[in-house]
């Protein structure tokens, strides 16, 4: 029986890259289901993604395509289409985005699993009791022990993605570098850039028109990692510093549900301190 795959990939462009790939699916026993690629001119690197079906098991196409991978210096990683992403969500108080990333899972519109949930707080607790998901109260007291705790998690729930669903502690620079590629944030804001304290009542002063989010890979610049994915909602005059916070809520939910599917669904690519983003 077979299992569908995707395959990513990063190298120097070169001719014939796309025809070496799908050459070897092809002779391997695969069948093609559906390929996007991108070239970055500037920097002459070349960008991969297919999905395939193959009767092989993964571990048995990994050693296959190794030296397809060595001849042409591919950065690849290939994983089972249909296996949901382990992700450990960490939040603070606020539950919008926890508990729209909860029922997206729970319907299978995320392909996602969470095998817990990391607070420095207990406000959140009661989202994951009602999922039946196991809650991990981490106060940030002692912050390299609390550090320690998350990656201790991360290695015993053999976790593939960290979100940070407005978990608001600043991460150290050895926590992000452990986690880099695979933990996303989610920062409220579009532009103009509101930081510190009381964000949508900046925006209400400023006479923003535009509320947005942008969720992003966490780096040790703090809020200035790769961008995954960004919306923005229309407001006005209208609207009190209340109104806009509710508004940045809804879209601060659906962006961050957004990058964690698209990152869950192999569709983003590092490119530096960018993203290449296949839909």
């Amino acid at each position: 029986m077979s299992s569908t795959f995707v395959l990513t990939l990063t190298c120097p462009d070169r001719p014939g890259l796309v025809y070496a790939v799908t050459r070897w699916i092809a002779e391997s026993g695969g069948n093609l289901l559906d390929s996007q690629q991108f070239t970055d001119l500037a920097d002459g690197e070349f960008f991969l993604r297919v999905h395939f079906d193959h009767p092989q098991t993964v571990e048995e196409l990994r050693a296959s395509f190794a030296p397809v991978a060595a001849e042409h210096q591919m950065n690849a990683r290939l994983v089972v289409a249909e296996q949901p992403t382990r992700t450990l969500v960490m939040v603070s108080k606020e539950g919008h985005c926890l508990n729209d990333l909860l029922y997206r899972q729970s319907t299978g519109a995320l392909p996602i699993v969470v095998p817990a949930i990391v607070s420095n707080h207990r406000d959140l607790e009661r989202f994951a009791d009602a999922y039946d998901i196991p809650f991990h109260h981490v106060p940030v007291v002692d912050k390299p022990a609390a550090e320690a705790e998350v990656l201790r998690l991360v290695a015993e729930l053999d976790v593939e993605l960290v979100v940070l669903a407005r978990y608001m502690q600043i991460l150290s620079d050895d926590l992000c570098r452990a986690l880099a590629g695979r933990a996303i944030n989610i920062h409220h804001s579009f532009l103009p850039s509101f930081k510190g304290a009381r964000p949508y009542h900046q925006a209400h002063d400023r006479g923003v028109k535009l509320i947005g989010a942008t969720a992003h890979y966490v780096t040790a610049d703090l809020d200035e990692g790769p961008i995954i994915d960004q919306n923005v909602q229309r407001v006005d005059h209208r609207l009190a510093p209340l109104d806009l916070a509710r508004v940045g809520r809804d879209v601060e939910a659906r962006t961050l549900s957004q990058a964690v599917r698209l990152h869950a669904e192999s569709r983003v690519l590092l490119n530096g301190p960018r993203t290449v983003v296949f839909d």
